[in-house]
């Protein structure tokens, strides 16, 4: 492993035992509750040995012996007891840690620029907050359950042994570095693999939940088997990752057991000739040893040796929980999108005057998108914006709601630069309804008043008969009442756009963004809706993107758009009278 990925897996366990510290309490408890068993789980044998003893010729007493054997039911079934609640106690260690690692996650997610957002598969980042959670929080439950127990089983075997037999207890000693060596060799060569799996997975999901999402594109252009060909090369990947990172894992198993079984032979082997040598009479009386204590030692060897196949487990199963957690914690410390100044006001409810000075923007430095954009926008005016695909439209209206920061220049609200204004306030002053309709899992009355929640049944239903829904929400078997599935799942596009529509209606802020509003509408609603909006634009600062140029001809002022520039403005007559690029937009759209 590179010093660099070593260094960045030990930076990830700092951070992943940061989160598991606020839990001390509870750790301390399991703790406790390992020592406990280790020291019950050690006793038995010992008490098993003696009975054993008792059974030899000459030496029974079946009142000692049932005496004994009670003893080591009752240590059994309290072992057994402290066993099922530490299991508990780490359980909720576990989980309560990968619930505030997503709970951080999402949250940092909703604090993330939209650059980050438009640049990454959705898929990806929903499986480092779900998946990568899930194998984190296995890895560390396997890690509390085994890890304390099993080190606390090793160094108490060791003490027991030593009372019992120092030379065993040596045989063991000089034989346990093979199996801590051949552990450490496996387990620190894994973990990349394991990141490659995790990252493999992410690539899966994001590619599944883009072809179900397009699956009638996909239809409609016979795309089926060119999907299936790219998922069968992610997926063979994924599973060429996953065979490797679980091959060289499983490796470590075997191999411990192998090294075990030696110790377990030697310890059999010598233990053997020191009780034939006990019994023939040789004076070795520092080296003594009954047969009852040989099969302690015996019992010991194998308690020692089986918390090296657990950790070693452990070990494997960490490198693929430390290789998730890093994915999501990349998440989490991603940076933020600038924050509001310190001194950011609050916009409470603005008049509408919108003021761009030199305004120059671009996605990536190399390549210019808006440049040198200056406009005054009075209040109540309603501003079309116009011209040809990827002409910088959307991006303008992404700047006045401050989705993205320009790159050069400044823009204001009522005199009031927007940077030095809280984004929640400038947000809550825009109504946005855009070509693409977001609607969440929910009834129809929560996703109208998201904007307003605090709206009553009357307003709602006002709003709703303004946008021309409440017609179509009537006759849903539910009503208003009705459960829509994601992203509106149920219902026509159309329906979906009136739904949009009917929740900038409820809100009714001082400024209003319509992006292809009516897209997705009928002419005749389409007829209706312009009317409405008409009304809702009355004393209102509009700005109206749109490709038919028929919904813009009452605009106040139309802006026409060419490579990131202005180029024409004016009204709809003044334009056409010019004679210029606009005059050539609209007949293109109205030649016969």
């Amino acid at each position: 492993m590179s010093a660099k990925m070593q260094a960045a897996k030990k930076g990830t366990l700092r951070k992943a035992l940061r989160y598991i510290g606020r839990y001390k309490y509870l750790l301390l408890v399991s703790v406790v509750f390992a020592i406990a068993i280790v020291a019950l789980t050690l006793y038995v044998p010992t008490v098993i040995g003696e009975i054993i003893d008792m059974l030899l010729p000459g030496a029974t007493d079946l009142d000692k012996v049932g005496k004994r054997l009670l003893l080591a039911a009752a240590l059994i079934g309290i072992t057994a007891l402290l066993q099922w609640l530490m299991s508990l106690i780490n359980n909720r260690i576990a989980y309560s840690v990968v619930r505030d690692i997503r709970k951080d996650a999402f949250d940092r997610l909703q604090a993330l620029p939209l650059s980050y957002l438009d640049t990454r598969p959705r898929g990806d980042i929903a499986s480092r907050i779900i998946n990568d959670a899930d194998q984190f929080a296995e890895g560390l439950i396997l890690g509390f359950t085994q890890l304390f127990t099993g080190v606390l089983t090793i160094l108490g075997t060791l003490v027991f042994m030593l009372t019992i037999n120092w030379i065993i207890a040596l045989v063991v000693v000089v034989l346990t570095p093979l199996s801590l060596f051949i552990a450490k060799f496996i387990g620190s060569r894994t973990y990349h693999l394991f990141r490659r799996r995790a990252e493999c997975e992410g690539e899966n999901t994001a590619y599944i939940d883009e072809m179900i999402g397009n699956q009638k594109i996909v239809k409609a252009f016979a795309y089926e088997d060119e999907a299936t060909e790219g998922f069968d090369e992610i997926n063979g990947r994924l599973e060429k990752n996953a065979l490797s990172s679980i091959f060289f894992s499983s490796l470590t198993n075997p191999t411990t057991r192998f090294v075990n079984n030696v110790i377990y032979a030697a310890v059999a082997l010598a233990g053997a000739l020191m009780v034939i040598a006990t019994n023939g009479g040789t004076d070795v009386s520092s080296l003594m040893l009954t047969v009852g204590e040989l099969t302690c030692l015996l019992s010991y060897t194998n308690q020692y040796t089986k918390p090296f196949n657990e950790i070693s487990g452990v070990i494997a199963e960490f490198q693929n929980a430390l290789a998730c957690v890093s994915r999501i914690l990349e998440l989490k410390e991603e940076p933020t999108e600038i924050p509001d100044a310190p001194d950011a006001t609050s916009l409470d409810k603005a008049e509408g005057t919108v003021t761009l000075e030199d305004v120059s923007f671009s996605y990536t430095p190399e390549r210019p998108l808006i440049e040198s954009i200056s406009l005054a926008v009075k209040p109540g005016q309603r501003v079309a914006i116009v011209g040809p695909t990827g002409c910088g439209k959307t991006t303008l209206i992404n700047l006045l709601m401050r989705f993205y920061d320009t790159t050069e220049g400044n823009i204001s609200v009522d005199g009031h630069p927007i940077r030095s204004l809280t984004r929640e306030s400038l947000r809550k002053n825009y109504g946005m309804v855009l070509q693409d309709t977001w609607l969440r899992s929910g009834t129809v009355r929560e996703n109208i008043a998201i904007g307003k929640p605090d709206a009553t049944d009357e307003e709602i239903i006002a709003a709703a008969k303004a946008a021309h829904s409440h017609s179509f929400i009537k006759r849903l078997k539910d009503g208003y009442n009705t459960v829509i599935g994601e992203d509106g799942e149920g219902l026509s596009q159309g329906q979906k756009q009136l739904l949009s529509i009917t929740r900038v209606m409820l809100a009714l802020p001082p400024m209003l963004i319509l992006d292809e509003a009516t897209s997705s509408i009928d002419t005749r609603t389409e007829i209706r809706i312009q009317r409405a909006f008409h009304k809702m634009m009355k004393g209102r600062t509009s700005f109206i993107v749109a490709h038919r140029l028929s919904t813009v001809r009452d605009a106040d002022l139309i802006l026409v758009m060419k490579d990131g520039n202005i180029i024409e403005t004016g009204t709809h007559t003044e334009l056409l009278e010019k004679r210029g690029f606009y005059h050539t937009l609209y007949n293109s759209q109205f030649a016969h």
